[in-house]
């Protein structure tokens, strides 16, 4: 039973019939047919629920009757009264009026035989419910499951022919060499329903086939396909053994062409195809003719299974919905086609006409009929195949992709098949741009969400774009910029908390009515398209910098990054060293904010900084950096600036942390220059005083030299860091930030001039050793101070003494007295000794401390020289502009061909 649970109802039906009868599945083949037009009737009216049919049917009976006038007045009067819209039901009184005029002693009219076959008739409108919706669901009609389509036989498809469906894996399918015949071809016709959509047609009477359609085409139900009577099912030669009639294979392709096994023409599993026996009595002509119509059924089948699996499928998305329902459009068109076959074999049974006649329905006039649909089909068929395993815009991409061909009636249809499949997209996009709405809850659109990110991180890291899903026709730029909407006008109201809403756009501009205005839009995408987002686009983006600009300052905290923590402020940065000076001289650990802090406000107020707004400086504040033992209050000091808001969007963490390192490093070069600016005044004041100490001269000497060329290297490096980094950076930025149209170009360029100083101030990753080599130099010039500072006091002290001698030994001869004893002169003779002997000590000290020095710069210039960075190239000419240190160490002597390939690369 649980197999039987599995089957579809047609294979339960088959197997009641075997049962009842007992005969085999060929056998019972009349029954069954019979029995799935009883099922299939649902006691529903015995002619289809359409009044044009009912109205043609009238004009066809009265001209049957020779009564043209009175059927030319019948179109009048009814013409007239559609147009006043008085009877509501129409087709009840012309179906009566139709019912009374039959003569009661006819054979009941054919029309009713096949009208309950086809009472589960499509509507007629093209945005009609799909068919599988109106069939009834304990009665499917599709191909039986039994029968699965392998994919890894789809090279070996017998005489189905579809193996030449590889052919229109790009540019679509063409009329191949087989389907080729002298006759006409049908004819795609404009269906006033659907516009300029292709539709399923018939040749017209004039056709070399021979044979003309009947006027009243009753409309196939998509789920209950034309079938046949059991009195017409096959017709047999006495012999059973004989050829069998091209009569019973039109009807059993008939069966094929909806997708159920006929009783010669079956579905054969293993080859993927149908085919005919092999034992069966049938001439080669008849053969290859059923073989190649038999591929519609192919074709047929697997559209169809693609829509049945992937119809009730939620996760497919509504992109995917949309292109099943697309595919059963072409499917619908497709079964009222077979209902016009249909009605003409029943047409020429009633009448008797013989299908051997040149009035008949055969095997090549079905050719000829079924040459267009064969084409659409091996398109759908084909689209399905590349279709496979894609969604959302990625499906979009594969439809549009497959519409690059030059047949155009095939472009059309697949521009049709796209145009339902984008209004999804286009109704996202709508929602996203100017709403800043995103329901994607099958993650179809290209605007991917990440729920899970704070608000504070909604710019950089909710929103992206899914590359994958971003559909081909449509570009990269155009994908940015609408994330950049929707982003923006989130950012506006969760961070921003600015509800107004960005323009004033029209209520049309923002959905799209119908599949056509995606068609529309979609197809000219360098216009109408492209102004949309542009439109939106640039009026967004003006709003929300306008907002951080004007209510959130952005551009005065920018400025006051600059000022303060990348030391623009030359006033407040000189008053504030000189007040923290004796603090910072102090151990890290004694160290304490709150004093600092005071110091910080006490040079805000004491400079031009106090001119500045409350809001900025608010936020400006001292921090202490982590101490590491034996670090001074120089070493862990640093400015902070706090930011919150949509200004921390700019102002990251990342990007905060890059100013702290810029300012440390910038803090410790202006602190090397405040200790040269201290080393030479010391020089300046004690020149004169120590002139009295001519023992000094040598030491003073070699102290100002040496101070001299630090100060020169110093001079040279704040330039550099000055001008070439922080002005030249400084003012890109600021240009950039004029120019910006969103505030990722902000943000941009922001992160653009963060990582030009960090890789021009030696902070990269790339420049440690010039960085480890500068803090080298840093450090000698501390140690020189320390140096000069001992040097001077004990000069000082020296001097000091001497002139306490020498006031000593005036003021005792001016009362009348010797100036000194002879022990007074013997212990001031052996402190002068000793401290001559500890000049030697000081000078070679000094000399040491030079060679370090020296040797330090010279290996910082080496590598200055040997960097890509032309600016870094630059500042070792300008450190060495007298080639004094070049003069000393040879390699910072370059070889000619160096020098020359150098040029070169730079040329």
């Amino acid at each position: 039973m649980a197999a039987l649970d599995q089957k579809s109802p047609n294979v339960l039906l088959q197997s009641l019939c075997c049962r009842i009868t007992g005969k085999s599945e060929a056998d019972v083949a009349h029954q069954f047919q019979y029995a799935v037009r009883v099922i299939g009737s649902n006691y529903a009216p015995t002619i289809e629920r359409d009044e044009f049919l009912v109205s043609e049917k009238i004009k066809k009976e009265l001209l049957k009757q020779r009564r043209e006038a009175d059927a030319a007045l019948f179109s009048e009067l009814h013409r007239k009264l559609q147009t006043q819209g008085v009877l509501k039901h129409r087709w009840s009184i012309l179906y009566l009026l139709l019912s009374l005029c039959e003569d009661p002693r006819k054979p009941p009219s054919r029309v009713g035989s096949y009208g309950a076959v086809f009472a589960q008739a499509l509507p007629r409108d093209a945005q009609s419910t799909p068919f599988y919706y109106a069939r009834p669901q304990s009665l499917s009609l599709s191909y039986p499951e039994r029968s699965a389509l392998a994919a890894h036989n789809a090279s070996s498809m017998g005489t189905s022919g579809i193996s030449s469906l590889g052919v229109y894996s790009v540019n679509g399918p063409g009329p191949g060499a087989q389907s080729l015949l002298t006759g006409p071809g049908p004819q795609p016709v404009a269906d006033p329903a659907r516009g300029s959509r292709l539709a399923w047609a018939l040749p017209a009477s004039g056709s070399s086939s021979g044979a003309v359609p009947p006027t009243s085409r009753p409309t196939a139900g998509p789920g209950s396909a034309p079938l046949l009577r059991p009195s017409q099912r096959q017709r047999r030669d006495a012999d059973g053994s004989a050829e069998i009639s091209e009569a019973a294979l039109v009807r059993d392709i008939l069966y094929v062409f909806q997708g159920i096994d006929g009783k010669f023409i079956k579905m054969c599993t293993p080859e993927n195809c149908y085919k005919i026996d092999s034992k069966v009595p049938l001439c080669k002509s008849l053969r290859d003719m059923s073989s190649r119509l038999a591929e519609l059924g192919w074709l047929h089948n697997k559209v169809r299974k693609y829509t049945d699996s992937r119809s009730l499928d939620r996760a497919f998305g509504l992109v995917g919905q949309s292109f099943c329902a697309s595919l059963h459009q072409e499917l619908k068109e497709y079964y009222r086609l077979l209902s016009v076959l249909h009605a003409q074999l029943q047409l020429e049974d009633d009448q008797g006409v013989n299908v051997g006649m040149d009035s008949g329905l055969t095997l090549r006039r079905l050719l000829v009929w079924t040459y267009d649909p064969k084409i659409r089909l091996k398109t759908l068929a084909a689209l399905v195949d590349y279709c496979q395993g894609r969604k959302g815009g990625e499906l979009a991409s594969a439809v549009h992709a497959y519409g690059k061909t030059g047949d155009p009636h095939m472009r059309a249809l697949v521009q049709h098949i796209l145009a339902l499949v984008s209004h999804p997209i286009l109704n996202f996009l709508y929602r996203w741009i100017y709403d800043g709405e995103l329901e994607d809850t099958y993650h179809e659109f290209f605007v991917a969400s990440d729920p899970t990110v704070k608000t504070d991180r909604l710019w950089h890291d909710k929103y992206s774009l899914r590359k994958s899903m971003i559909p081909s026709f449509i570009t990269m730029d155009q994908a940015r910029k609408v994330l950049l909407i929707g982003k923006s006008i989130n950012f506006l109201h969760q961070v921003c908390h600015d509800r107004t809403q960005p323009g004033k756009m029209l209520p049309t501009t923002k959905s799209t009515d119908s599949p056509r205005d995606a068609t529309e839009l979609f197809t000219d995408l360098e216009g109408a398209f492209q102004s949309k987002i542009d439109a939106a686009y640039f009026e967004t983006s003006k709003y929300l910098l306008d907002v951080l600009n004007k209510t959130y300052q952005l551009l005065d905290h920018l400025q006051a990054m600059r000022r303060y923590l990348l030391l623009g402020q030359g006033d407040f940065i000189r008053h504030l060293m000189d007040l923290l000076k004796p603090e910072l001289a102090r151990a890290a650990t004694t160290l304490y904010q709150h004093n600092l802090t005071g110091i910080l406000e006490t040079a805000v107020r004491a400079t031009n900084a106090q001119f500045d707004s409350p809001e900025i400086l608010k936020r400006l504040d001292v921090r202490l950096l982590e101490v590491s033992p034996g670090d001074t209050g120089w070493d862990v000091f640093s400015l902070d600036y706090h930011v919150d808001g949509p200004i921390a969007t700019v102002f990251t963490r990342e990007c905060m942390s890059h100013y702290l390192r810029v300012f440390n490093f910038l803090w410790r070069a202006k602190r090397m220059e405040y200790i040269l600016t201290d080393i030479w005044k010391s020089q300046m004041c004690n020149a004169k005083l120590l002139k009295s100490m001519p023992e000094l001269s040598g030491v003073l000497h070699q102290c100002h030299i040496l101070a001299s060329e630090m100060v020169h290297f110093i001079h040279q490096m704040q330039y550099y860091i000055t001008f070439e980094v922080l002005e030249c950076s400084w003012d890109e930025l600021w240009n950039k930030v004029q120019q910006a149209q969103d505030l990722d170009h902000i943000i941009a360029a922001h992160d653009v001039f963060l990582d030009t100083i960090i890789s021009r101030c030696l902070l990269d990753s790339n420049s440690r050793s010039l960085l480890n080599q500068l803090r080298a130099v840093f450090d000698q010039i501390i140690e020189f101070q320390n140096a000069q500072d001992t040097l001077y006091r004990s000069a000082l002290e020296e001097l000091q003494l001497r002139v306490q001698y020498e006031d000593m030994k005036r003021q005792r001869e001016n009362e009348g007295e010797w100036g000194v004893t002879a022990e007074q002169e013997a212990v001031e003779n052996k402190r002068r000794q000793e401290f001559k002997d500890t000049i030697p000590k000081m000078c070679s000290q000094l000399r040491l401390l030079t060679h370090f020095y020296q040797g330090i710069v010279q290996e910082f210039l080496r590598l200055l020289m040997t960097s890509s960075d032309e600016s870094l190239q630059f500042l070792s000419f300008r450190l060495d502009f007298n080639e004094h240190y070049k003069a000393r160490d040879p390699r910072l002597r370059p070889s000619l061909g160096a020098t020359r390939g150098r040029r070169s690369s730079n040329i």
